[in-house]
């Protein structure tokens, strides 16, 4: 790419003032005399070849680096190693640079943001079809007429679960949305730990007696953390019902509150078949489903409880128990660390 200086308003200006300066000197050295003005003569133009040989190297560096920011419009962010000394030039192009691996590394953001929604819409896609395709067909067998009574209404009751599973998993996945979106509003107040188990817990009592399970909760009610409470109840009600769904009949679940000047803890274990050692570092991946897994899972769950833990300043793991069993554990820090 060439440039024209002569476009350049702040160099017409330098040579009319130079110029007028050199033809001032030449007429006064030639009113001193003949050898004066004739040495005059060449020192203005040695002078000017000078300029102008330094100012063709210097706007060819220019035109070098307008180049370069030409390609850069044209997301080629990869620029040539620099050529130039110590100056001026030399702190733009390093300015240029730094510009170019922050939009390098934009543009790579994006494009994974784009796979990731692309990936994810497939997934959304695909854990709504099961359930449609269910609908679809106990709705057409509802059509036929020479169903009985009690044939209908089972069939009624398993499109009732249907459309709960569903009514779960939009409103699940639009909580996520929100969350990755940034637009998810968390509220700042003092969050009773033992309230909060027990208000997670309440849909979970009814499954839970019909599998003759115990919920031992260990906790004192001076327990307490700074988060939300809605938010909460959503991330705690979701570890207890996949600790409800891997606890064999009869079992029970535990959970501990407990509290110290840097952190307030909740500690969810069962006595369960725990979780497989391939499983395990990806628990808490969105639509990630276990060996172990119930058929009707999704694997939204517990990523969502993560999502939802993170937000308020606080960390999840989780580890199988020696004696059987799996044990989350949450931190909600008091400060950030």
């Amino acid at each position: 790419m060439r440039m024209n200086v002569c476009r350049n308003p702040e160099i017409n200006h330098l040579v009319l003032a130079l110029g007028c300066v050199t033809i001032v000197a030449l007429v006064g050295a030639f009113l001193i005399g003949i050898a004066a003005g004739i040495w005059t003569l060449i020192a203005c133009a040695g002078f000017w070849l000078v300029i102008l040989i330094f100012m063709r190297i210097r706007y060819q560096a220019i035109s070098t680096l307008s180049y370069e920011l030409n390609r850069v419009l044209h997301n080629n962010f990869h620029l040539p190693p620099d050529e130039h000394d110590e100056g001026e030039l030399s702190i733009l192009r390093s300015e240029i640079c730094k510009m170019t691996i922050t939009l390098r590394e934009q543009a790579e953001a994006l494009k994974k943001d784009k796979r990731y929604l692309s990936d994810s819409m497939s997934d959304i896609s695909h854990q709504l079809k099961t359930p449609l395709a269910s609908m679809y067909l106990i709705i057409s067998l509802m059509q036929k007429g020479e169903l009985t009574e009690q044939r209908r209404r089972e069939l009624l009751r398993d499109l009732h679960k249907l459309l709960e599973r569903m009514n779960w998993l939009v409103a699940s996945l639009l909580k996520i949305s929100k969350l990755d979106a940034g637009t998810a509003e968390f509220q700042k107040e003092a969050v009773s730990v033992e309230n909060l188990i027990q208000t997670a817990a309440n849909p979970l009592m009814i499954p839970m007696e019909l599998r003759n399970q115990t919920l031992a909760i260990q906790c004192d009610d001076s327990v307490m953390f700074e988060g939300d409470f809605a938010w909460s109840t959503e991330a705690v009600g979701n570890i207890l019902k996949n600790c409800m769904e891997h606890t064999p009949e009869g079992g029970t679940i535990t959970v501990r509150g407990m509290g110290n000047t840097i952190f307030t803890s909740l500690e969810i274990s069962d006595n369960g078949e725990g979780i497989d050692r391939d499983d395990l570092p990806h628990i808490f991946e969105r639509f990630y489903v276990g060996k172990h897994s119930s058929e009707n899972s999704v694997g939204i769950g517990l990523a969502l409880a993560k999502m939802i833990i993170q937000e308020q300043n606080g960390t999840i793991e989780v580890k199988n128990l020696p004696q059987g069993g799996v044990c989350f554990r949450i931190k909600f820090y008091k400060s950030t660390v």
